[in-house]
């Protein structure tokens, strides 16, 4: 079976840009990494990864390019997952993150699993939309107030007033 993808860089501009493109459903998701990064002009040389992804396109499992574990657990690596294997019709949508030092961020989903066409090469690129910037669209992690992260905060606590501060100082 071939599996149909629309991948869109997330960006913070009105123009989408995206790439839709078909793979064997028995490929792996280094193959799939690949021909994302070479459809949006990628030489593909940069560290990245996918994580699965739910319905509102919260970050989960993580499947990297390199094993990056330095001897913990045993990271999940893209050339020794098939597509399939976590991507299905119950579970569509991957996030891709290309390059960690300008995180480009694109949303990967599953629009269509067919049958495969006789005489097209897999992977195929079928639409390319809009061009990718020069550099990766800046994120931006902060909330937008003090309060938002620390609720409602005493503007007259001192933080060098140790004497009235509800801890043991010599707790170590």
């Amino acid at each position: 079976m071939i599996y149909r993808f629309r991948v869109i860089l997330d960006n913070d501009t009105d123009e989408d840009i995206l790439r839709d493109l078909e793979i064997r459903e028995s490929d792996s998701l280094e193959d799939l990494h690949n021909i994302i990064a070479q459809s949006f002009g990628f030489d593909g040389s940069e560290m990245a990864s996918f994580y699965v992804s739910d319905d509102e396109w919260n970050q989960g499992e993580e499947i990297s390019l390199f094993d990056i574990s330095e001897g913990e657990a045993e990271s999940k690596l893209m050339s020794n997952t098939t597509i399939n294997d976590i991507v299905h019709e119950a579970q569509t949508k991957l996030i891709y993150v290309y390059d960690f030092f300008n995180m480009w961020t694109f949303f990967v989903e599953l629009a269509e699993i067919v049958e495969e066409a006789e005489g097209t090469d897999y992977p195929n690129l079928m639409f390319v939309h809009g061009q990718i910037p020069d550099e990766a669209p800046i994120k931006s992690f902060e909330a937008e107030t003090d309060e938002d992260v620390y609720g409602d905060v005493d503007d007259d606590f001192n933080l060098d007033d140790y004497d009235n501060m509800d801890f043991n100082e010599n707790w170590n």
